[in-house]
């Protein structure tokens, strides 16, 4: 699968996100609390989301518990697939890893557009 700029981009802010939250308590209850303040100062831009669009974040951190996000739902229409893609689909077999791995991409893409 091929990564575009803007999900490579998308992952380093998640990453950055995260590794920020592990180290400093501080910072994690922040995020929890007013997400979209701690990205404006973590990132020094202004975070543009619709007035419609709601940021939410977890702590999930706890080991004793297994917690499931379900993803927005993929629009197959704007999909492209690879050749490689293209024939494992042909062949019949499906991946939810795959959509989930798509979905986390498409997280992260999201809140780095936001970000610009």
């Amino acid at each position: 699968m091929k990564i575009t700029k803007e999900q490579q981009e998308g992952q380093k802010l998640l990453q950055t996100l995260f590794t920020k939250a592990w180290e400093n308590d501080t910072f994690k209850k922040e995020l929890i609390n007013n997400p979209s303040e701690a990205i404006i100062k973590t990132t020094g831009k202004d975070l543009q989301l619709g007035s419609d669009t709601k940021l939410v974040v977890e702590d999930q951190m706890d080991t004793n518990i297994i917690y499931l996000n379900i993803p927005r739902k993929l629009n197959l229409e704007e999909l492209e697939l690879t050749d490689e893609q293209l024939e494992i689909v042909a062949g019949g077999e499906t991946f939810v890893a795959a959509g989930l791995f798509v979905a986390g991409f498409a997280a992260g893409v999201a809140l780095y557009a936001a970000v610009k």
